[in-house]
């Protein structure tokens, strides 16, 4: 039997990493290594896209409150600043918790931008993605809905692009009337715009940020109501103060008021009270705030906790739940 002719080797093209494109994962890889992409160039970037970022709102203004309006608040904007200002053509950036139908960007007839927060991440770090969807906004024409997409594993993040001297002052709403246009209405909507405003509105549980303290939301349930604060403080050193707290019967916001737990979000822990029906958010403000003093305190003790202060911890660890 006559042996087979060996596969002739076509030339390798002289190509660096960073002149490599993105092809299909099954594809030959642009390198020449005659390896399909996923097993070659693609799995270096798809580890590089991939990889969690575990704090993405790090060093932008209001980081907790980032936390908070993505993991917490149905319904809020916040108008937004970016670097070098506005382009021609753009007369608002407005960061908004949701959008219809989960969009994650839209441009208005006016030009201006709506940026969507509660979306999914599709390259392990949040701010990555919403950078290349504000950049793509920026861009897109007016009246235009901004499609999710594979986000480049080098592309900008949000720090690259905002202020930080532009500050963070969320408006919570009561409804995603934001969604339209001051000029239109909703009874103007599109029938499919209506529609998901309705059931939005329907789902909204009611939320109100408290004035007195930063990145704290009250919300309202059937079974009782809730205080939920997203804190900066380094987890360990915040577990032990709230542990000192707890053992001192000094957590609570009031009678009838209880340090239940808490949630791991983005990197920052959220603890979280429960509340009788009938407390207002105003009913807790005086108390948030009296309870930020107790806590700073605590943050300041270094001396080692006691056995009744673990068991206080270990309690609140049994009870937290991480978000993300």
């Amino acid at each position: 039997m006559a042996k087979k002719r060996p596969a002739a080797k076509s030339a390798k093209p002289q190509l660096h990493n960073g002149e490599i494109p993105v092809v299909g994962a099954r594809e030959p890889c642009p390198c020449g290594s005659g390896r399909r992409y996923k097993a070659c160039h693609g799995a270096a970037a798809a580890h590089a896209v991939t990889e969690h970022v575990a704090r993405p709102f790090e060093g932008l203004p209001g980081e907790c409150d980032w936390v908070a309006l993505r993991e917490l608040v149905p319904a809020a904007t916040v108008p937004l600043t970016l670097k070098g200002g506005l382009p021609e053509g753009v007369p608002s950036v407005t960061l908004v918790t949701v959008l219809p139908l989960a969009s994650p960007a839209l441009r208005r007839e006016d030009g201006s931008v709506l940026l969507g927060l509660q979306n999914d991440s599709t390259s392990g770090d949040l701010s990555r993605d919403m950078a290349d969807t504000l950049e793509r906004a920026l861009v897109a024409e007016p009246g235009t809905v901004v499609a999710a997409r594979r986000v480049p594993a080098e592309g900008p993040r949000l720090q690259d692009l905002l202020s930080v001297d532009g500050g963070f002052e969320p408006v919570v709403h009561s409804g995603f009337e934001f969604w339209i246009p001051e000029a239109e209405s909703a009874q103007n909507a599109s029938p499919e715009i209506a529609a998901s405003l309705e059931r939005a509105n329907a789902a909204a549980i009611p939320t109100v940020k408290l004035t007195g303290v930063d990145a704290a939301y009250w919300c309202e349930t059937p079974d009782k109501n809730h205080l939920r604060w997203v804190m900066p403080h380094p987890e360990e050193k915040l577990l032990d103060a709230l542990a000192r707290l707890s053992a001192a019967g000094t957590s609570s916001l009031g009678e009838g008021t209880k340090l239940v737990g808490s949630f791991r979000a983005h990197g920052l822990m959220v603890p979280v009270w429960d509340l009788p029906t009938g407390v207002s958010a105003e009913d807790v403000e005086k108390p948030a705030a009296e309870f930020a003093e107790r806590l700073a305190t605590a943050l300041a003790t270094d001396a080692p906790l006691t056995a009744e202060e673990r068991r206080a911890r270990g309690g609140l660890t049994n009870r937290q739940v991480t978000l993300s």
